[in-house]
């Protein structure tokens, strides 16, 4: 099958290294500049766009924001509908769908202008983030507002520059995501619930099979996920992050994001499963039938952020590093290290002996 994806980035690339593993055909498009290129290969084809999309039997994507005219060109090749991934490409239109679904999030209200902006926060008595509708990731288009600061703690003329969401700040437990797929016949593959560490809002590192989990999350993270990949029709890898609320057997899960692609949260089964995030991906976009079992093992994930290379020491040891080369600048997540481990002692040992060298933040 030829498969062509829209991004040309490290999930682009991992997707195509997957579809290449199942014998298929593979062009990435680089969405800034609709340049075409193999997999591997940043050298562009003589191909337009349109060539590519008429080239492929099927058209997916690495990243959720996808230009409205990319889509004009691919939809027809989408095997989800355009109309319907679009709704999560906008946090009002995403935070409506899982109010359809009867879907719990952290309580929330939209505005669209300034004016409507500072409304929200003057009447407000919560603590308070505000995010951008569209675009924005890692913490980006994010603002923290509280009463007690008031509303000239924020930064009115960015925050509220474009339509967004105010959301309650939650007191909550942990952040946890699950990722699976969503065949054409509408069937799930899930992996178990991860938790997730964050560092001025970037995600630092990823605690798989590590955390001792109520089952009845896990139900609740695959009842969701279902919901939402059903109502949108969606084939692929999707990954949903939520907030736990309380603790045993009374917690339950606020949805925070989703995200319909391969998600960061996602790589450590590079590692610790025996068919990853990327394989089944491409396995639901040409119906190749999921795995009876992913045989997961207990990993973690740290992200390369900022750092120039991924310490020679790694290389050898019985680490796995992954570097997406990239040029390297504070905050910006350039490659990703897993391990595979048999507790979270050895996790947080590893965290903290490595994470000096792994990641350079933002000031």
């Amino acid at each position: 099958m030829n498969i062509l994806i829209l991004g040309n980035g490290q999930l682009g690339q991992m997707l195509g290294r997957a579809a290449v593993h199942y014998g298929h055909a593979c062009l990435l498009v680089n969405t800034k500049t609709e340049q075409v290129m193999p997999v591997a290969c940043y050298e562009p084809l003589p191909m337009s766009l349109q060539q590519a999309t008429s080239w492929a039997d099927v058209v997916t994507w690495e990243h959720e924001q996808l230009a409205p005219a990319h889509v004009d060109i691919c939809a027809a090749k989408f095997l989800s509908p355009a109309d319907k991934i679009l709704q999560l490409t906008d946090r009002q239109l995403e935070k409506g769908l899982c109010d359809s679904l009867g879907i719990a999030t952290s309580p929330w209200s939209s505005f669209k202008d300034q004016s409507e902006l500072c409304s929200v926060l003057e009447t407000s008595t919560q603590a308070l983030v505000i995010k951008a509708a569209q675009g924005g990731y890692d913490g980006r288009s994010q603002w923290r507002f509280t009463p007690q600061q008031g509303v000239a703690a924020v930064d009115i003329s960015a925050a509220g520059a474009q339509p967004g969401i105010v959301e309650q700040m939650i007191d909550f437990t942990c952040e946890v995501s699950i990722v699976g797929a969503r065949n054409a016949d509408a069937e799930i593959c899930c992996y178990a619930l991860v938790e997730n560490i964050h560092r001025q809002g970037i995600l630092s590192h990823t605690l798989a099979g590590l955390s001792d989990f109520p089952a009845h999350l896990q139900q609740q993270a695959e009842h969701a996920f279902q919901q939402i990949t059903d109502a949108l029709d969606y084939v692929g890898t999707l990954a949903i992050e939520f907030f736990v609320i309380g603790e045993g057997e009374q917690s339950r899960l606020l949805v925070n994001e989703i995200a319909p692609r391969v998600h960061n949260s996602g790589h450590w089964t590079m590692t610790g499963t025996s068919c990853d995030q990327f394989d089944l991906h491409i396995r639901a976009v040409t119906g190749t039938p999921f795995p009876a079992a992913v045989n997961a093992q207990p990993t973690l994930m740290v992200n390369v952020i900022g750092a120039a290379a991924i310490p020679a020491h790694l290389w050898p040891s019985d680490a796995d590093p992954h570097w997406y080369g990239k040029d390297a600048r504070p905050g910006r997540k350039v490659g990703h290290v897993n391990w595979l481990t048999n507790s979270r002692a050895e996790a947080s040992a590893f965290i903290a002996r490595e994470q000096q060298y792994l990641q350079v933040l933002a000031d």
